[in-house]
């Protein structure tokens, strides 16, 4: 449970994080060679308030990359004898073509843990639900970590590996699963399984779906189709290997992600000047976990952009929220004959469609102006007239024209974890 209750006042938030973070720098300058060397000259018990903190430079994710570069495997971000890491993760590298190594100690996966018991609490989950995690256990964190947390929580937790995607549907139908942990786009795989099947998901003991990984939970159209064809709450649920699990939409409250603000500091930023933003406007997020002791990240820019809440909690809590969610990634953006839009606004229009099974965007650099062209592959039929369809609501929507093709069903590929859906063409 966190050690900061979601009800407490905002000033007395505000200081456990600082008594947090002064801990936190107490022990990493000293011993982490990555931050001592970033740091250097810097004394932590000048760091004595938020000011002071937010004057300490960022750290980057190219940063953590050339490190581990200089440094291999591991680079030099560890605060402890590589002897007292127990646990070892890697990012996707779909940001950056590089996965990050991770470690973690004991504690710091403890640690872990606890953010997930946290998450655990805000879905409303009880004893009586039964967990299915549909995939490979490879070396990406989240999956591992909420697993096992689940398990040590109490519930009735079905790892689904080593399966095909035909073979999770009948073992998640069969056990009578009533949670399913999962990226957005693999939930509406299983579904449109289920539906060639001529499974009523809808009818099934599932009753939340938790989504990770990629957007789409905080996408209204992508949720409402999840929601629909499973019968079940979609919680959104935010975090990074990196990191670690940091924002999750919680029970009555969906369309907006809590900032675990017991184990995370969080700030907004300017995406170009780094500089915060005034209340109630996007920007760039920002964030230092509190816990992590012997892989800390302080003040990391996560490229992910977002709007902190500014209307009342009716419930009281007092940790922030995000309006909307992960609103897209700084460079994410697409800029396409003048326009400029992130890849969701794209799929929020797409997944009004029911008759979409799949689709892929192509971005084309050749030319001095980019040009976007989609595809669509439909459930069934050549699809041309949903392609049509497609286009002129992006054309009424986005004021701009998108070539719109169809693909032949079943041609499109599928993603069990993160989804590749823009291809780019460099110059």
């Amino acid at each position: 449970m966190p050690t900061v209750p979601l009800d407490t006042p905002a000033d007395q938030l505000r200081s456990a994080q600082l008594a947090a973070v002064r801990r936190l720098l107490a022990a990493v300058i000293p011993g982490n060679p990555f931050y001592a060397r970033k740091f250097s000259g810097r004394d932590p018990r000048e760091v004595d308030s938020m000011e002071a903190f937010a004057r300490l430079p960022f750290t980057t994710k190219a940063e953590l990359t050339a490190n581990q570069a200089e440094y291999p495997p591991y680079g030099s971000n560890l605060t402890f004898p590589i002897e007292h890491y127990t646990r070892f993760h890697q990012t996707s590298g779909t940001t950056t073509g590089r996965p990050l190594h991770w470690l973690d100690t004991l504690e710091s996966w403890e640690w872990l843990i606890g953010c997930w018991h946290t998450n655990f609490a805000l879905f409303g989950l009880t004893q009586k639900d039964r967990l299915f995690f549909p995939f490979s256990f490879g070396p990406f964190l989240g999956f591992w970590s909420a697993f096992e947390a689940a398990s040590r929580a109490g519930f009735l937790t079905m790892p689904g590996g080593g399966m095909t995607s035909t073979g999770r549907l009948r073992f998640l139908l069969e056990h009578r699963c009533t949670v399913l942990f999962a990226t957005p786009t693999y939930a509406l795989h299983l579904a449109e399984l289920a539906a060639k099947e001529g499974v009523d998901l809808a009818n099934s003991a599932v009753r939340a779906i938790v989504v990770a990984g990629e957007p789409g939970g905080n996408i209204p159209a992508t949720r409402q189709r999840l929601e629909a064809v499973w019968g079940a709450r979609v919680f959104d649920h935010y975090g990074m290997t990196e990191m670690g699990p940091t924002a999750v939409e919680a029970a009555g409250r969906p369309g907006e992600m809590y900032l675990l603000e017991c184990d995370y500091l969080a700030e907004v930023v300017n995406s170009r000047t780094g500089l915060p933003v005034a209340e109630g406007e996007s920007g760039e997020l920002v964030l230092t976990n509190l816990g992590r002791m012997g892989s800390p990240l302080i003040r990391y820019r996560t490229g992910d952009m977002v709007r902190v809440a500014t209307s009342p909690d009716p419930t009281g809590r007092s940790w922030r929220r995000l309006d909307g969610g992960i609103l897209g990634r700084a460079d994410d953006m697409l800029h396409v004959r003048g326009n400029n839009l992130y890849p969701s606004a794209i799929e929020a229009i797409v997944r009004r469609f029911p008759a979409v099974a799949e689709y892929r965007i192509h971005v084309d650099h050749t030319n001095p102006l980019a040009d976007l062209r989609l595809e669509v592959e439909p459930a069934s039929g050549d699809g041309n007239s949903l392609a049509d369809n497609i286009g002129r609501a992006i054309r009424d929507e986005l004021f701009f024209r998108v070539d719109v093709t169809a693909a032949a069903p079943g041609s499109l590929p599928r993603f069990e974890m993160k989804a590749a859906r823009i291809v780019r063409t460099a110059r």
